[in-house]
């Protein structure tokens, strides 16, 4: 992992597909709930991962390491999904895909806080603090754009959904970065998805009266192939390219690919605030990830010159 300089090629690029991979997440959580019931969305697309990966984890062995730490592989799969993908379903029930995914650009905050307790104080360095607020800043101007902030109780319950799902969204890298750091990344998704799919399945049985739409189930079944199996994978190489604190700034890039896919295939709003703050939310990810450098700063070894490596 790169501590101290900005990000590695292989850090920026799976910083990219994160942004994409996550992005799209909402507009699919918007056509699935359609005629899907929240608790059906989570156990759908949960399984489906899961069984995508399932091969793959028995072939490595990675199930085995998994299930050594079964309690941190539970407490990470009830932060990172039990909790928020039945959050973020009810939520887009009520409100536009686009501004779930602008709330959601609140997770880098919560991890600096999370961080700051841990006694973490690199994260105060004057640039990247600096870019955490500037990127913020520019999620609140995209926010303020007329038209996209919804009125009613209703409306107000499901913001606050979402804000639960940021911060709970900043605990799980934790969770994996210093509980789960020598488990395979692969056994540790798998079994979380299982063990959150099964949990769920009951409710979703039980709740699920209408027929799917062909629309909400190819959009679960993205949910799960694309949004899920893949995204995990990705995310966990994130996290231990680039540490736990940086790793989710890909959530100020989310709401972009929301409300533009919103946009054109939901008929969303697209406002004033979102040509502003878009350029702004690049420049504070981009200074809050890598310091200011173009580069990252290579290894200093012991004798105080660079590591070749």
């Amino acid at each position: 992992m790169n501590a101290d300089g900005g990000f590695t090629r292989r850090g920026w690029i799976l910083f990219a597909i994160m942004a994409f991979v996550w992005g799209i997440t909402y507009l699919f959580i918007k056509e699935a709930v359609q005629s899907f019931t929240p608790p059906a969305v989570v156990a759908g697309r949960t399984l489906l991962g899961g069984l995508i990966l399932l091969p793959f984890a028995i072939r490595s062995g990675a199930l085995k390491g998994a299930l050594r730490h079964w309690p941190w592989v539970l407490a990470f799969g009830l932060v990172e999904m039990a909790g928020p993908f039945l959050l973020l379903s009810h939520a887009e029930t009520q409100l536009p895909s686009g501004l779930t995914g602008l709330l959601v650009a609140t997770v880098p905050l919560f991890a600096v806080i999370i961080a700051l307790l841990r006694g973490d104080r690199t994260v105060l360095a004057p640039v990247r603090l600096g870019g955490l607020l500037l990127g913020f800043i520019g999620v609140g101007i995209v926010v303020a754009g007329p038209g996209l902030f919804p009125h009613g109780q209703a409306s107000v319950f499901a913001i606050g959904e979402i804000l639960l799902t940021a911060l709970l969204y900043a605990i799980a890298p934790f969770i994996i970065a210093h509980k789960l750091s020598d488990v395979p990344s692969i056994g540790t998704i798998t079994l979380a998805l299982f063990a959150i799919g099964l949990g769920y399945l009951p409710a979703a049985l039980l709740t699920q009266h209408e027929v799917p739409t062909i629309r909400s189930t190819v959009s679960l079944v993205l949910l799960g192939v694309i949004c899920t199996a893949v995204a995990f994978i990705a995310f966990f190489a994130l996290i231990r390219e680039v540490g736990p604190v940086r790793a989710p700034l890909f959530t100020y890039i989310n709401p972009v690919v929301a409300i533009v896919l919103g946009a054109i295939i939901l008929s969303e709003p697209v406002t004033p605030g979102l040509l502003i703050g878009f350029p702004v939310i690049l420049a504070g990810c981009w200074f809050a990830a890598t310091g200011g450098r173009l580069r990252a700063r290579p290894p200093v070894m012991p004798d105080g010159s660079p590591s070749a490596g």
